[in-house]
């Protein structure tokens, strides 16, 4: 107990006593100091049970933090108002442990949401887990190692093949007749020739402006309608592959052509809670850190050239030194949060040059398979005079046998569509379809799931999606940060935007840049006064907008950051 300066001890302020020393090894406890941090403790004391003989400098490399345990010395206080006291110690001493470990600080993560992992999320369907968003680790078997694919491959996470190469030669019309593979062979064919040659034109002639790029799109677009079938196949990997074939995915030539589908009961979103074990503290599973802040609705971010403000919908401000924002590129174009001052021209600008692409996977549960299984026959499409309708088909039987589950993938205009109707018209449209294709003996579906990106106004999106032919400039002015306000998020990855990959690398790339401008910062900072400590860090991520009055100021605590090896966080989520 500190006693008050009253002298009533009823009134005695408690400490908690943390043993950062293994008795028997001598080690840092990570443990317990993960239990102190989560707890969001006032003051600690941090004992050094094995001894007051001990004489030895321990490199706490968990918590990016070393303490020099001097002779005759047993116990460091650290207080959470930012003044570290050694008991013991000169004041000479203490200026020069402070200058040389500086980074005693805290890290906020807001969330929109009641949950981590954004637009990666799973959902009970039936008996399986199924995932409304990120489904697949694209870019494996290439030159190079897909970071998510060797996360997951450590993890144990299961997944299954993906061979979409066949989906061409299973392409039913409206009479349930599948189209003869030589037509779509031909048809496929003539679609990437011209494709190229139209590429090839464009960048002779040195495309810059977005409007001419956008023409390309527009040309791209209107090959799908020349040739028979071939429409039909404008969906989900079978776009990619002619894009592929037009001119080459950064994520496919460097990582490789193979996609497989996560098929775990632990969800994809399985990766990112091992992930946060990393730095947050967990029990079983579950994330007890209080640095996390679920259902952080974040309206507003006041910027100035020292500071920047964050006010939240239910009244909460949160002050700090930097921001990193990892919203999609679909709230940032919808306005929902507000900055102030605004946003210069040239942000605002690139943010609207970046299409958007929603992408809903609609689930159909049935009480006994129909379709055709066995191999060459996951993926199949549906040809109907009407672009996009309920085109791209998978059965769920190599992820979950037995499952008795179909997916139809619906993108951008006719995903909007499907999401202002009920669930039960949506229903009836795909029953109608499978009866096309099928035969009218076939069973109701029992189950359906229909995920709504484009009206969650936390997400507004699917992935970004740059044209081919675009303008570096522009995704450099999307992820360039504005003051003390970071981007990130995979519609900021110049080579893999619209991928997890590509997410994951760009947080990377982003929290290395905010560390770079706080060491910038330091070294500033250490020629006025050697004797200072960097503020909190606040990682910031779905967020949404509008000034929101009767603001109050919420508490936050100056705390130790758990990061990783290097004593700083590599990444940020």
């Amino acid at each position: 107990y500190r006693h008050n300066n009253s002298g009533n001890n009823s009134n005695d302020i408690p400490i908690r006593v943390v043993e950062i020393i293994d008795r028997e090894k001598g080690e840092w406890n990570l443990e317990a100091t993960k239990r102190w941090l989560a707890n969001d403790e006032k003051e600690a004391i941090l004992q050094t049970p094995i001894g007051k003989s001990l004489v030895a400098e321990l490199q706490v490399v968990d918590l990016g933090l070393k303490l020099v345990v001097k002779k005759n010395l047993d116990k460091v206080i650290i207080e959470t108002d930012s003044e570290v006291v050694f008991d013991e110690v000169t004041n000479k001493e203490k200026r020069k442990i402070w200058h040389i470990y500086p980074r005693l600080s805290r890290t906020d993560n807001l969330k929109a949401s009641d949950r981590i992992g954004g637009r990666i999320r799973k959902e009970k369907f039936g008996d399986v887990s199924v995932e409304l968003g990120a489904g697949w680790i694209a870019g494996v078997g290439g030159k190079e190692s897909n970071p998510v694919w060797e996360i997951a491959a450590k993890l144990g996470l299961r997944t299954c093949f993906s061979d979409y190469s066949n989906a061409r030669y299973n392409i039913y019309d409206r009479s349930g007749k599948i189209f003869p593979s030589g037509i779509a062979a031909d048809s496929y064919k003539k679609a990437v020739d011209s494709a190229i040659q139209k590429l090839k034109g464009l960048e002779s002639n040195c495309v810059e402006d977005a409007t001419n790029r956008t023409d390309f799109t527009l040309q791209v677009e209107k090959l799908f309608f020349a040739f028979p079938c071939l429409d039909a196949m404008k969906s989900n990997a079978n776009e990619n592959i002619l894009h592929t074939e037009v001119e080459p995915i950064s994520t496919y030539v460097d990582f490789g052509e193979r996609e497989f589908l996560v098929a775990d009961e632990r969800g994809y979103e399985y990766l990112l809670y091992k992930m946060a074990e990393e730095f947050l503290f967990t029990s079983e599973g579950k994330i007890l850190d209080n640095r996390l802040k679920l259902n952080k609705v974040v309206r507003e971010l006041q910027h100035s050239r020292n500071r920047v403000t964050v006010r939240t919908e239910d009244g909460c401000v949160y002050e700090a030194d930097y921001v990193i924002l990892s919203a999609s590129i679909g709230v940032l174009q919808s306005d929902l949060i507000s900055f102030r001052p605004p946003l210069p021209r040239w942000k605002t600008e690139a943010i609207e040059k970046c299409d958007v692409m929603v992408y809903t996977k609609i689930f159909l549960k049935f009480p006994y398979k129909f379709w055709p299984c066995g191999p060459g026959k996951e993926f199949f499409i549906y040809a109907h005079e009407r672009r996009g309708y309920y085109t791209f088909w998978q059965h769920m039987e190599n992820a979950y046998p037995g499952s008795n589950i179909l997916v139809v993938t619906l993108t951008n205009d006719e995903s909007k569509r499907v999401e202002s109707q009920s669930d039960e018209e949506t229903l009836k449209e795909a029953m109608v379809v499978l009866r096309d294709m099928f035969g009218s003996d076939i069973p109701d579906a029992t189950d359906i799931l229909v995920p709504r990106w484009w009206n969650n106004r936390f997400q507004r999106c699917s992935y970004s999606n740059y044209p081919m032919i675009s303008n570096n400039q522009v995704i450099n002015d999307i992820k360039a940060p504005v003051g003390r306000i970071f981007f990130t998020g995979e519609h900021t990855s110049e080579r893999f935007n619209g991928y997890v990959h590509g997410g994951h690398l760009a947080g990377i790339d982003t929290s290395n840049a905010v560390l770079e401008e706080m060491r910038k910062d330091e070294r500033q900072k250490g020629k006025q006064n050697q004797n200072f400590l960097l503020e909190p860090l606040l990682a910031l991520t779905l967020t949404q907008a509008d000034a929101v009055s009767g603001l109050h100021k919420c508490d936050v605590p100056t705390q130790l950051y758990l990061s990783g090896k290097l004593g700083i966080p590599e990444a940020i989520l």
